[in-house]
């Protein structure tokens, strides 16, 4: 029986994977850490805001790379690097801190924010070789600064600073893809009422054996658009055929990593991908990445903005946000649990064969 799992500070140590982050073959990394491709577009979008100038070009850059992958990387974003520094060294220095240090901000239970091992969903039957610090930031109103960690001290202010710099781009990246929607500018960042927004910082440490695990399991986010930070190692893979083939993405100093989550795949009526990802670890480095979500907010309406002519609807009916999370969490669980008891049923028959072959042949055909 595995034992309960409070920080990975004592596991990273161990020579072994404990058994509850153990994931089936089929689940397991193909491609290492740092294997890196080119495949995913880096896009400078210095410019952006002149009309006459390089936003035409630097929009249709976005476009297709949404239109193919639902995944690309920014650079010359605007956001300053002083500040990106501070905000990775902050997180760092938390993580480096005892584990009943980081316990005092736990968030099991359902607590909405703080710190966590592997993952805040309940009823996963494999556990994330990871630990996690969440953030809930927008609406401004909602915050609740009590599950907000007070260590390292300068963080809160920090992430004040951090989460409004990449609100604001997120939002402007949503205006491009209103715009080759044919759309009104704000029409996305209207379509989530009161915009959500989550950060997790995401710490990876070194695992004893990486081949048997993932940092994090392949999923596709259920909200708008994700920014992501990630440091010098590496591990964020991406797929664009269900799974078939893998590519890990090149990690470059300063940039965000930009996806597309179910939410805006179902605002564009399918055309624009909702990125298929996962992380995953290794026995030479940790790895931290900063993950900023953008959401809309629960009682959103989810259906196409546009549908264009000879389309399709993606979705039967309008939901609100709130049903659609709900559905996407029940269904990754049935797949667990079904997963699970096929596993069990196929254990069994092994052990029911074994007994039949010790069997004298008289009492197998009585």
């Amino acid at each position: 029986m595995a034992s309960p799992v409070k920080t990975l500070t004592t596991l990273a140590e161990e020579k072994t994977l404990e058994s509850s982050f153990v994931r089936d073959e089929d689940e397991r990394p193909k491609v290492a850490y740092n294997e890196f491709s080119d495949e995913i577009p880096v896009i400078s979008i210095a410019g952006i805001d002149e009309v006459d100038g390089r936003r035409g070009e630097i929009c249709n850059k976005i476009v297709e790379a949404c239109e193919n992958w639902g995944i690309f990387q920014i650079v010359d974003h605007g956001v300053d690097p002083k500040l990106v520094s501070k905000m990775t060294l902050l997180a760092k220095e938390f993580f480096a801190m005892p584990p009943e240090e980081k316990l005092r901000f736990d968030m099991s239970g359902g607590k909405k924010g703080g710190f966590i091992v592997s993952s805040h969903l309940q009823g996963e039957s494999v556990r994330d070789w990871r630990e996690m610090v969440t953030y809930f930031s927008y609406p401004i109103k909602e915050r609740d600064y009590k599950r907000w960690p007070d260590t390292p001290k300068e963080w809160r202010a920090v992430t004040e600073e951090y989460s409004e710099k990449v609100m604001n781009l997120a939002c402007k990246l949503l205006e491009v893809l209103s715009e080759a929607m044919g759309l009104e500018r704000d029409a996305l960042t209207k379509a989530c009422v009161d915009m959500d927004q989550k950060v997790v910082i995401n710490y990876y440490p070194k695992c004893p054996q990486p081949d048997l695990t993932l940092g994090l399991k392949r999923h596709t986010d259920p909200g708008t658009i994700t920014l992501l930070l990630q440091d010098h190692v590496g591990g964020l893979q991406a797929t664009n055929d269900n799974g078939k083939t893998w590519i890990t993405v090149q990690p470059i100093q300063g940039a965000f990593v930009v996806n597309l989550g179910d939410h805006g795949h179902y605002l564009s009526n399918g055309r624009f991908k909702n990125a298929d990802h996962q992380a995953v670890v290794n026995s030479n480095y940790s790895r931290l990445s900063i993950a900023t979500f953008q959401n809309p907010a629960p009682n959103a309406t989810v259906y196409p903005l546009k549908i264009r002519e000879g389309e399709k609807p993606v979705l039967e009916e309008p939901i609100t946000f709130a049903e659609m999370y709900r559905r996407k969490m029940s269904k990754d669980l049935e797949l667990a649990r079904m997963k699970k008891l096929a596993k069990e049923k196929q254990l069994q028959d092994i052990e029911n064969a074994k007994k039949l072959e010790t069997k004298p042949l008289k009492e197998i055909l009585a």
